[in-house]
């Protein structure tokens, strides 16, 4: 039996308590059961109507509701869906979606409902995972990224890579179809050649732009180094407005990773304070110190504390040689009672850290940009990118061998059809389940 054929069901707001709640029904039969719900005849009714009805139960009011109705294709899903407004008792959402099912529905899979949107056609599969992306922003950034995929950038962004993809193959087939046209050679060297490697350098830049827009939506991964006691914790509760880490005079009382998230005007720092860096035979401040070694391996931004109230040491030397081609800020802190440093000057303690968070958003206000622009949002449309570059890379490569032009055209379709899968033109089954798994009920 064809899934798609059934007519689904859910509660598609929130499972909590609330002034109102919504069942969503979609399908052929969706008309019909919300009919039988309320006991009047919807048949009849136009898309875009309110009618005002009451469930019952064995004669008992269950609630009094609001039937919406969208007429296919003039619906999120493209197909005739209904949307009940009840009260938003648990009780009586979960009660009036039980009639629905008792009435013929089923119960809609995680992300259905838009995954039926996609597939008849409503919007591609990167606005399918803008939808979700929307409902689980967190921040501006996110939520005006969710936003361009929602309206088609993607889509839009990929058509002229798709457009010179398809001249480059039409070329070839053309060549390979009608030889004596053309000197084969002479079309390589002067036609394939040099759009291939035009298209390569586009797509390269899109993978690129890609990437650091991504990174700012998911938060850059910040260390904060410094030799102990330089105020580090103090630095980590200032960003973090919060008291999360041990702040006292003893050198070494940050034992162990401390973890915070801090959002900067849309910049979002995934902060890792760490056990202060120096010689210890303590074995507890061993590890600890281990663990910020590894945390720096990791760091996509290093912050490094300075004392700014003495003379730099050994150990301040040696932490800012061994961070010296990582990307990093440098500090000094404790600038009420500093000598005069060159660099930015803060005071944790208290709570003056402005110069840094200056220096931070300025580093990324490029990134920051591209992630509230037109781009590839997560790692899957990423990695079919990166698999049509690589495609495109063969392809050159056999050119430039001097080799046949139909085992070109396999690299370049190979290439062409990772271009399609990230919209969802080239269609995989299971591709389709692993992606609108991951969204919520009723959605």
């Amino acid at each position: 039996m064809n899934m798609m054929n059934d007519t689904i069901a859910a509660i598609a707001t929130a499972n909590a308590t609330g002034a109102v709640s919504i069942i969503r029904i979609s399908g052929e039969e969706a008309i019909l059961i919300a009919s039988e719900l309320i006991n009047k005849d919807l048949s009849k009714k136009e898309g875009y109507t309110i009618t005002f009805g009451t469930v019952q139960e064995d004669n008992e009011v269950v609630d009094e509701v609001l039937v919406s109705i969208f007429r296919a294709p003039k619906s999120y899903t493209g197909e005739d869906v209904v949307e009940i407004g009840c009260h938003g008792g648990l009780f009586i959402t979960r009660k009036i979606l039980s009639l629905c099912l008792g009435k013929g529905a089923r119960l809609a899979r995680r992300g259905e409902f838009t995954e039926r949107a996609f597939l008849n056609g409503k919007m591609d599969l990167s606005q399918a995972e803008g939808v979700n992306d929307l409902i689980n922003a967190t921040d501006e950034v996110n939520a005006k990224s969710a936003m361009h995929s929602l309206k088609g950038s993607v889509s839009k962004i990929l058509k002229p890579l798709e457009e010179d993809l398809t001249q480059i193959i039409s070329n070839i087939e053309v060549n390979i179809d009608y030889p004596e046209y053309d000197d084969v050679h002479q079309l390589t060297e002067d036609e394939i050649l040099p759009k291939a490697k035009a298209w390569l350098n586009d797509i390269q830049k899109l993978i690129d732009e890609a990437k650091k827009a991504v990174n700012i939506r998911e938060g850059i991964d910040t260390v904060i180094l410094g030799r102990p006691n330089v105020g580090k914790s103090s630095l980590l509760n200032a960003l973090l407005e919060e008291d999360k880490a041990i702040v006292t005079d003893i050198a070494g009382t940050t034992r162990d990773i401390v973890e915070g998230t801090v959002r900067l005007d849309g910049i979002t720092l995934n902060l890792i304070d760490t056990a202060g860096i120096h010689e210890s035979n303590d074995i507890v401040e061993k590890i600890g110190i281990d663990k910020s070694l590894q945390a720096l391996e990791k760091a996509e931004l290093v912050i490094v504390v300075i004392d700014g109230s003495e003379a730099l040491t050994e150990e301040d030397h040696k932490l800012l040689e061994m961070t010296k081609n990582k990307n990093r800020i440098v500090v000094y802190n404790k600038n009420d009672k500093a000598i005069q440093h060159d660099g930015i000057s803060i005071s944790a303690i208290n709570g003056d850290v402005e110069a840094l968070t200056n220096a931070i958003k300025e580093k990324y206000e490029k990134e920051l940009y591209l992630a509230s622009s037109d781009t590839l949002n997560n790692e899957r449309q990423i990695g079919l990118a990166i698999q049509a570059e690589q495609s495109m890379k063969n392809a050159i490569r056999t050119l430039e061998d001097g080799m046949e032009l139909d085992l070109v055209t396999i690299d370049l379709e190979n290439a062409w059809t990772s271009l399609k899968e990230i919209t969802g033109k080239a269609g995989k089954e299971d591709l389709l389940d692993e992606i609108f798994s991951r969204f919520c009920l009723g959605k």
